[in-house]
């Protein structure tokens, strides 16, 4: 939520507003219970919930993780490469488009066609979407709820979601398998003194020249894991921005967390790179991205996949076991699938320590 904006509600007509009120009438489905969503806002929902439309990308893998059964369809297609590790019953459903986000692309015409018994959004709790949630349910009778998509939050937002959805066993298993992953990470840490932490830099597309600065979501999993973030004092914090070779040179990272294949397969024989220590060390991680990120995108419960990627990459001394096991069992309690051809091939040079 605070990384998107929304523009849907706002084009429709009041001739379209009334005709979309008695549609929602004669859809809405009976409401039996109350309940409290992350923002705070009491909404009535149905005791049995079966059609759930999730807002965003974020949303959807919420969804997908806890009752994929109840998804009404995808934001975007799934892609091929996606679809071979995404469960057969969710691989064919529809593409809804997004209520929120950059390049929003659904009508309140679209989503009450739909039919969903519940609308979810996940992501940050701001007034602008408390009113944007208010706006689309009075306008549409379809209940929404705002669940926190902080990263620190992912465990109660698990248990939240479940409950909500009639799915209270799911997400508390799923809950305490993601307590489980952020002790493991700070267990690890503990054994490694903030000196010793690799300093990285997260290259975004295929140049690389585009990052997140500290403290935005796109590096969080980075910082979560201990690691430091070095794309500081840049104009904006907790954004993306685009920097230049010569300003990564002066960052002087000893790791690149790399996101586009054709950057991390080239960067090496690039002269402008060159210089960078972690370039001439090997150690250009290209993060895996199947079904979905595992750094950035989106900043979802797939995050959880990329701390356990990023403990065994940075700090294989002190993660302990495979990280091959510990994906597999991630995407078995997760996405409820095997692990599959998921893991890139590791660069040459020092492990990571």
């Amino acid at each position: 939520m605070g990384w998107r904006t929304w523009h849907g509600a706002g084009a429709i007509g009041r001739a379209g507003l009334a005709a979309l009120a008695l549609l929602a009438l004669a859809i809405a489905p009976a409401t039996a219970r109350s309940v409290t969503d992350s923002a705070g806002r009491t909404v009535e929902v149905p005791d049995r919930i079966a059609r759930v439309f999730a807002a965003g990308p974020p949303a959807s893998v919420l969804l997908y993780v806890v009752a994929p059964r109840k998804m009404t369809g995808w934001v975007r297609t799934p892609r091929p490469a996606e679809r071979e590790l995404l469960l057969p019953i969710v691989r064919d459903l529809p593409e809804t488009g997004r209520l929120t986000g950059r390049g929003d692309t659904l009508n309140l015409e679209r989503l009450i066609a739909a039919r969903p018994d519940l609308i979810v959004d996940f992501g940050t709790i701001t007034d602008t979407y408390r009113s944007l949630a208010d706006r689309v349910q009075a306008q549409t009778g379809i209940p929404y709820i705002l669940i926190d998509g902080r990263f620190s939050n992912t465990p109660a937002a698990l248990r939240l979601v479940g409950a909500i959805l009639g799915e209270a066993a799911r997400g508390a298993a799923l809950a305490a398998a993601a307590e489980a992953i952020f002790a493991r990470v700070d267990k690890a840490l503990a054994e490694v003194p903030p000196e010793r932490r690799p300093r990285v830099y997260l290259a975004r597309g295929p140049e690389g020249l585009e990052t997140g600065t500290r403290g935005s979501i796109n590096a969080e999993t980075i910082e979560r894991v201990g690691a430091v973030n070095v794309a500081e004092g840049l104009r904006e914090k907790g954004a993306l921005a685009a920097v230049s070779p010569e300003q990564v040179i002066a960052w002087a990272p000893d790791t690149i967390v790399a996101l586009d294949p054709l950057f991390a397969a080239t960067v090496a024989q690039q002269p402008a790179w060159r210089p960078v220590p972690a370039v001439k060390a090997g150690r250009v991680f290209l993060a895996p991205s199947l079904p979905f990120g595992f750094v950035d995108a989106p900043p979802s419960v797939n995050r959880l996949a990329g701390l356990l990627w990023l403990l065994h990459t940075l700090y294989p001394a002190q993660a302990g076991g495979a990280m091959e096991d510990d994906l597999a069992d991630f995407y078995q309690v997760f996405y409820q699938i095997p692990l599959g051809p998921v893991l890139p091939a590791r660069p040459a040079g020092e492990p990571a320590r």
